[in-house]
């Protein structure tokens, strides 16, 4: 048995919100099995090849919100771990 395991976390600036706190990171983490190896990196790779499309789209947005003066990309922290462990 494989375990996929992904930890994904953002944070955004307390000046990019009514909350004037510290920045926070909310970490979500994710187990899945596979029976074998190949699935489980298999797995992997369409995982981070997705959550690498969905930041640049997310940077993408926030560049055009920035152009109009309504975000800033340096406002939130996106990071992602995403590995294969045998069981």
């Amino acid at each position: 048995m494989w375990i996929l395991m992904y930890v994904f976390s953002y944070s955004v600036s307390p000046a990019a919100t009514n909350d004037r706190a510290e920045w926070r990171i909310l970490p979500t983490v994710v187990f899945q099995e596979f029976s074998n190896e190949e699935r489980c990196k298999a797995a992997k790779i369409s995982l981070e090849a997705s959550l690498k499309e969905a930041g640049a789209k997310l940077k993408s947005g926030l560049e055009d919100l920035r152009s109009i003066g309504k975000a800033d990309p340096s406002q939130i922290i996106i990071a992602f771990n995403v590995e294969c462990l045998p069981k």
